[in-house]
């Protein structure tokens, strides 16, 4: 199983489904909690882990710029 991000296009509300991986988890319809449609796409997730464990950002700076040449950091 596994944990998929979806929108619907007729009221907006961002919602995630556990659903089984494969090309049947594509072509089966899913609804919309809030308003029922079945207008919904899935959206991409950008959030990884490693070894099972979510990491803790690593730290650069303090600025953000990457360079510290801004003398905020």
């Amino acid at each position: 199983m596994a944990t998929y991000e979806y929108v619907c296009l007729a009221c907006e509300h961002l919602f995630e489904e556990r659903r089984p991986m494969g090309t049947e988890s594509v072509t089966t319809a899913i609804a919309c909690p809030s308003c029922t449609s079945e207008r919904v796409r899935r959206r991409f997730s950008f959030s990884t882990t490693v070894g099972g464990t979510s990491a803790a950002p690593a730290s650069g700076g303090g600025c953000g710029c990457g360079s510290c040449v801004c003398g905020a950091g």
